[in-house]
């Protein structure tokens, strides 16, 4: 069976938004600290108009009309995450790569939950060859998102075929297995095939 990345985009309400992530250390603490998502104010009755007719838009695939909406919210409100990464969707659609990857990327810093986001912008990060920033990205988004299993899965297979660290790709095939109990077959062959090589 071979393995399939997820490139994946839930329909979901992101709630909030995220800030830029925090690197200073207090002088009294040496732990870095969780990055926190940045709160907004509600979309007004307008602009949650706007969204629904973008959201309508991308169902019915018609890209340009999207961006055109998301374009003009994310004008008006720069700081809601869900823009953009609507905005990393459509531009992945379209094939722009680049565009997509500073969405996603701005999605994610403003909300560090949006696993989503993090996964995506991963495997369009692993597209070109930027293997250790992928897995450095879907480790981070598993700070936030442990229980999120398609960040998991394409850290293993990320890890497992372009780092070739086994110990890596195991811990997360593992945990992958464990968050899909019955529907993570798929991997038992692959969990039990490291295995052997490690040992």
């Amino acid at each position: 069976m071979t393995r399939s990345y997820c490139l994946v985009f839930l329909g979901v309400l992101l709630v909030g938004c995220a800030g830029s992530p925090s690197k200073n250390l207090s002088e009294t603490d040496a732990v870095p600290q969780k990055r926190q998502a940045v709160k907004t104010e509600p979309l007004t009755d307008a602009q949650q108009a706007q969204m629904e007719s973008a959201r309508e838009a991308l169902d019915l695939e018609n890209w340009a009309s999207a961006r055109s909406v998301l374009e003009a919210l994310k004008t008006q409100r720069p700081k809601v995450s869900e823009i953009h990464a609507y905005l990393g969707w459509v531009a992945r659609q379209q094939g722009e790569k680049e565009g997509a990857i500073e969405a996603y990327r701005t999605a994610f810093d403003l909300d560090p939950y949006d696993a989503v986001s993090a996964n995506n912008l991963a495997l369009l990060l692993r597209e070109q060859g930027k293997f250790q920033a992928a897995v450095s990205l879907l480790q981070e988004g598993l700070e936030y998102s442990p229980n999120v299993a398609d960040l998991h899965y394409n850290l293993a297979v990320i890890a497992e075929l372009y780092l070739l660290d086994l110990e890596l790709a195991l811990r997360h095939y593992r945990a992958f297995r464990e968050l899909n109990g019955q529907d993570s077959q798929q991997v038992a062959g692959w969990i039990a095939d490291l295995e052997r090589r490690l040992n």
